[in-house]
């Protein structure tokens, strides 16, 4: 396999319900986890982009989390619709997108 371009991280992770700090799953990222999947397929895009879910990534308020690298770009509140533009924008043109950007404090 050759090295990808980017490699997309979508956090996975699962707490109890009643867990004070919830949960990427809780908050959704089965969806965009599945968006991200057939949007990549649909774009022959394998190869150049991998995609792996993970653990925690330690912003679990702002969940569910998505990571760029080599960028090191963290995306807060992803949602299904918004991985066409976080793949056509960033993946593909370049350009992080500043509006779904997790504040650096968050991530520091």
């Amino acid at each position: 396999m050759a090295k990808p371009e980017k490699h997309v991280f979508v956090c996975s992770h699962s707490r109890p319900a009643d867990d004070p700090k919830g949960s990427c799953e809780a908050r959704g990222s089965q969806p965009v986890i599945d968006a991200f999947s057939e949007a990549l397929g649909s774009r022959n895009l394998w190869g150049r982009i991998k995609l792996s879910t993970s653990s925690c990534l330690g912003t679990c308020e702002v969940g569910p989390s998505v990571l760029v690298y080599p960028e090191g770009v963290m995306y807060q509140k992803v949602k299904a619709s918004d991985v066409i533009d976080i793949i056509e924008k960033h993946l593909v043109g370049g350009e992080p997108i500043e509006s779904l950007k997790a504040p650096a404090e968050l991530w520091s």
